[in-house]
């Protein structure tokens, strides 16, 4: 029961507050936008922020589908299924003790019902080195998630190829996904794993590359801004994972994020051993 009662604690949390850095981004963007209209966006956007902390509602109406990451040390104490039971019973005790919007639904083609609980999670798993697990989770808002995309390019197409494919993604975009938005991005692999690599991406920490830096200049440059009314800030970070490809091909994703970039980290030392 810990385990459970300590991730429907981290979701609950993951709805209403913005991790610090997320805040810091969207405050400095706010002070140094001189767009009239971008700048009321981000005054109300902060103050909106302030409210759900205050208040412990959701920072938006659209509290997102859960999107896992289990992250498995190779020397970890694991019993995987009841790993993924303990995770379903919290994500169900935080959506129906908490301000979860029900966004989920059992068929996606024909009968569109609704599972009433906003499960299932949506799990991606990866074995890493050490003794420890992690969770990562997102909240996946839909609004930006329409706005996600892949792109297969040439082989030969390079670093502007990669700038030049997200830059036409998000000038797609436009308004849509609620700017300023944080992007991450995956090159490589197959179409899925690039997939994985830019939800993935979100939680990578680290210096910014060169490569973040000219995409996220060249996001900027569209002037699509805060509430899709012009000014500097159509997208506050853009961060990169790759990995091995084949010959032929580079496949180049994208996940969009709203300004509501919400996540959570649970780490368990040494395993689950529940």
């Amino acid at each position: 029961m810990k385990y459970i009662e300590l991730i429907a604690d981290e979701l609950r949390r993951g709805i209403r507050e913005l991790p610090e850095e997320v805040r810091e981004k969207l405050i400095e963007a706010k002070d140094g936008e001189k767009n009239p209209y971008a700048h009321l966006v981000l005054d109300q956007i902060e103050k909106n922020i302030d409210a759900a902390k205050d208040t412990g509602l959701p920072l938006c109406q659209d509290t997102g589908l859960f999107w896992c990451l289990i992250s498995i040390g190779r020397d970890a104490r694991c019993n995987l299924s009841s790993l993924v039971s303990t995770i379903d019973r919290a994500a169900l005790k935080a959506s129906t003790e908490s301000y979860f919007r029900k966004s989920s639904v059992k068929d996606p083609i024909y009968t569109r019902e609704n599972t009433k609980d906003n499960l299932p999670v949506i799990y991606s798993y990866e074995l890493i080195d050490g003794e420890d697990i992690t969770l990562s989770f997102l909240f996946k808002g839909f609004g930006s998630e329409n706005c996600s995309s892949v792109r297969m390019l040439n082989p030969t197409s390079g670093e502007e190829g990669v700038i030049n494919a997200v830059r036409e993604i998000m000038e797609k975009a436009g308004g849509k996904p609620c700017p300023p938005t944080f992007l991450g991005v995956g090159v490589g692999g197959t179409m899925d794993r690039a997939a994985l690599l830019s939800k993935k991406a979100f939680f990578k920490r680290g210096e910014e590359t060169e490569l973040e830096k000219r995409i996220k200049e060249s996001v900027n440059s569209l002037g699509i801004g805060a509430g899709g009314l012009g000014g500097i800030n159509t997208t506050l970070s853009v961060k990169v994972l790759d990995e091995p490809t084949h010959i032929a091909g580079l496949p180049v994703a994208v996940t969009v994020n709203c300004w509501c970039d919400r996540f959570c980290v649970i780490r368990l030392p040494g395993g689950f051993d529940e």
